[in-house]
């Protein structure tokens, strides 16, 4: 006979099996750290990545790392767990009406009980505060972009009231650290960044069109707008035009950022991210299932890799 282990008490559906939320945190903090995602970590991964790309850029075509570039990097790892966690905790804010009706959300900690929802936004208002100590220690310009970050951050959880296009809303919030890491570490908002930020859009359009697809028959029954819902069975088309949106515009940012007078090694370093980033996308859409929730999932998850391909290529070419 095989034993089967029952999941933690309050553990969330769509959690990672075995996180250290549900098996090693106090047991007062569980429903503060599901809120926060903490229990989840791809978010966090997803939000930090573009922060990395630009900072990791700016390094190669610029004069590398150093002290600085280090600690924004640190600044940017621990302010994307702060800030997706308050992110994350507004969401549930906003949509505890809509996940006590859908299957993968039910057990969230608001419609399951484990939180109020004054505590939830007290919470959320403790993530934002530490989030902005953070902010404090980067330059003026990178403080004034962090703050403009808070509009798109607020209206997301709306979008898919109005829109079938809430991931293009989800993408201009999840991407703001390339505009932020860019400029905290020039001085300035450069077009390298503006380009590495649009490509991070059509990038999260493409993993969260898959993310999505888990949905689509509970958001339909509640009317819940996504491009899931509206590219339907032509999906894999609309992921395919995403890819090269994406690649191409990560392509002309490396160009850009390096100029006609840039090192011939460090250049083929740093362009070999969007190459790898190519590959991975095409290994996801070999991959496809949208009827499959779990292979949905799975693939969405799988964008931390994809994201970090890009990152590890540039920090390359920063090093040489």
């Amino acid at each position: 006979m095989i034993e089967t282990r029952a999941a933690p008490e309050g553990q969330v559906a769509d959690a990672v099996r075995g996180n250290w939320v549900d098996s090693r945190a106090p047991a007062w903090s569980r429903p503060y750290l599901r809120l926060s995602r903490a229990d989840r970590p791809i978010g966090t991964w997803l939000l930090l990545l573009p922060c990395w790309w630009a900072l990791a850029l700016s390094a190669a075509s610029g004069s590398g790392f150093g002290l600085k570039g280090l600690w924004i990097g640190i600044g940017c790892a621990a302010g994307a767990w702060l800030m997706r966690g308050a992110g994350c905790t507004w969401n549930d804010i906003t949509d505890r009406n809509f996940d006590a009706q859908v299957a993968r959300t039910r057990s969230r900690p608001i419609p399951s009980g484990q939180v109020s929802v004054r505590q939830a936004a007290a919470w959320m208002c403790l993530q934002s505060l530490l989030a902005f100590a953070i902010l404090l220690t980067f330059n003026v310009n990178a403080i004034l972009l962090g703050i403009l970050s808070l509009l798109p951050v607020c209206i997301y959880p709306f979008a898919k009231r109005f829109t079938w296009w809430p991931q293009v809303f989800l993408g201009i919030a999840f991407n703001w650290g390339a505009l932020l890491a860019w400029t905290a570490h020039r001085g300035d908002l450069g077009w390298p960044a503006v380009i590495l930020y649009l490509s991070g859009i059509a990038w999260t359009l493409f993993y969260d069109t898959i993310y999505a697809h888990q949905d689509t028959e509970d958001d339909a029954l509640i009317g819940v707008k996504s491009t899931a819902r509206l590219f339907g069975d032509a999906t894999p088309i609309w992921l395919k035009r995403f890819r090269w949106v994406s690649v191409a515009l990560l392509a002309v940012a490396v160009a850009l950022a390096f100029g006609p007078d840039g090192r011939t090694l460090p250049l083929v370093l740093a362009l070999s991210g969007p190459v790898f980033l190519w590959l991975h996308l095409g290994w996801q859409l070999r991959s496809l299932d949208t009827s499959d929730g779990g292979v949905c999932l799975k693939l969405f998850r799988a964008n931390r890799n994809a994201g970090l391909l890009p990152v590890l290529s540039f920090a390359a070419a920063a090093l040489v």
